[in-house]
C-alpha cells in the first residue's frame, strides 16, 4: 500500500466513523429507552421506547457534533496543551529544527511546528488536520537518548502519520470518544444531585440522567473503541514502512523503537489514554485503560517487520548481482 492508498483508506475510515458513531449511538439509546419505559420513569402508558429515543437522540447528536466541530478546529492546540508540549524556535534548537526540516523535505511535506515535552521518557506524536497545520511533539528524553539517525527515523514516522492523514482521523476519533466520556461523567454527577433531593420527582429525574450518563459512558468506553479497532490497526505498520522509505534506514527506526519500549511512559499523558493513541508508543502506564485504548500493535512485531524489510532489501540486492 502506497501513501496515496493509505490516504484513501483513512478518508474511507473517517467516513465510516462519521456514519457508524451516530448509528451505534441510536441503537444504544433505544436499548436503554426500553429500560426507562419498563421501570416507569415516563408516566404515560402510551410512551414507547422509540418515542424516548427520538426525544433524547437529537440532543445528544447535537452536543457531540458541537464538541467535534470545536475539537476539529482547536483540538490540536488543546492536545498540545494537555501534553505540556512547548513550542521550539529555530534559535532555541537549530540542530533539531534542521533535522525536522530536512526530513520533511525528504518526505515532500511542509515543515511542521516543533514542540518539546520536558520528560525523561522517550516518546513522540504528531497532530494536525492537514500537513500545512501540523505539529510534532518530542520528549526531551527522546532527543537526548537517541542518536541522530534514530531520531530522524522517529521524526520520519511522525511525518508519515501527517502525510497519510492519520492525524486528522485520530483527531476526529479522540474528539468523539472524549465527548461521550465527559458528558457521561457530568450526567452521572447531575443524577446523584437529584437522588440526594429525596423526592419522587427527583428520584425519577435522577434515574433518567443516570441512564443517560451510563449510555454515554458505555458508548465512550466500549462501543466507540470497538468501532475504532474495527477500522484498522495497520496505520502504525504503514507509518513505520513509510518512515523507512523516507530515511532508507529501517534499522534506525527498529533501534529507536527498541529504546523507546524501555521507557515510554510520559507523565503528562498518563491521565489521558486517548491522546496516547497518537504517540509512537503507548505513553501510559501498563493499566487496564491503557490496554483498552491502545491501538498500537506490539513493538516487537513492528521491529520484526522493519528488520524484515532490511532482509528483503539485501536479498533483492544479491538477486540483482
Amino acid at each position: 500500500m502506497n501513501v496515496y492508498d493509505q490516504i484513501t483508506a483513512n478518508n474511507r475510515s473517517t467516513a465510516i466513523i462519521l456514519i457508524a458513531f451516530p448509528v451505534a449511538l441510536f441503537v444504544l439509546i433505544y436499548l436503554w429507552s426500553i429500560v426507562l419505559v419498563k421501570i416507569g420513569v415516563f408516566p404515560s402508558d402510551t410512551t414507547k421506547a422509540l418515542d424516548v429515543t427520538l426525544f433524547i437522540y437529537p440532543w445528544m447528536v447535537f452536543v457531540a457534533f458541537l464538541w467535534i466541530v470545536i475539537s476539529y478546529n482547536w483540538g490540536s492546540s488543546m492536545i498540545l496543551l494537555t501534553a505540556s508540549a512547548h513550542p521550539v524556535t529555530f534559535e532555541e534548537n537549530k540542530e533539531l529544527y534542521r533535522l525536522v526540516e530536512n526530513t520533511a523535505l525528504m518526505a515532500g511535506l511542509p515543515t511542521p511546528r516543533i514542540h518539546i515535552m520536558h520528560d525523561y521518557a522517550m516518546n513522540a506524536f504528531a497532530i494536525g488536520r492537514k500537513p500545512e497545520e501540523a505539529a510534532i511533539a518530542l520528549t526531551s528524553g527522546l532527543i537526548k537518548e537517541l542518536d541522530k539517525d534514530e531520531l530522524q527515523a522517529v521524526i520520519a514516522h511522525e511525518l508519515a502519520h501527517i502525510g497519510n492523514r492519520d492525524t486528522r482521523l485520530m483527531l476526529i476519533t479522540i474528539a468523539g470518544i472524549g465527548c461521550f466520556i465527559f458528558l457521561g461523567q457530568k450526567l452521572c454527577h447531575i443524577a446523584s444531585d437529584f437522588v440526594r433531593e429525596g423526592s419522587d420527582s427527583g428520584g425519577k429525574s435522577g434515574i433518567f440522567f443516570l441512564v443517560l450518563g451510563i449510555i454515554c459512558l458505555i458508548f465512550g468506553y466500549i462501543v466507540a473503541p470497538i468501532l475504532r479497532f474495527a477500522l484498522s490497526r495497520r496505520r502504525e505498520f504503514q507509518a513505520d514502512a513509510t518512515a523507512a522509505k523516507i530515511t532508507r534506514d529501517p534499522e534506525a527506526l527498529a533501534r529507536a523503537l527498541s529504546k523507546i519500549s524501555e521507557y515510554s511512559s510520559v507523565e503528562s499523558l498518563n491521565a489521558n489514554s486517548l491522546v496516547g493513541n497518537m504517540c509512537i508508543a503507548s505513553p501510559t502506564e501498563d493499566s487496564f485503560l491503557s490496554k483498552l485504548y491502545s491501538s498500537h500493535p506490539p513493538i516487537e512485531d513492528r521491529i520484526a517487520a522493519l528488520r524484515g524489510m532490511l532482509v528483503r532489501g539485501k536479498s533483492m540486492v544479491r538477486g540483482k548481482q
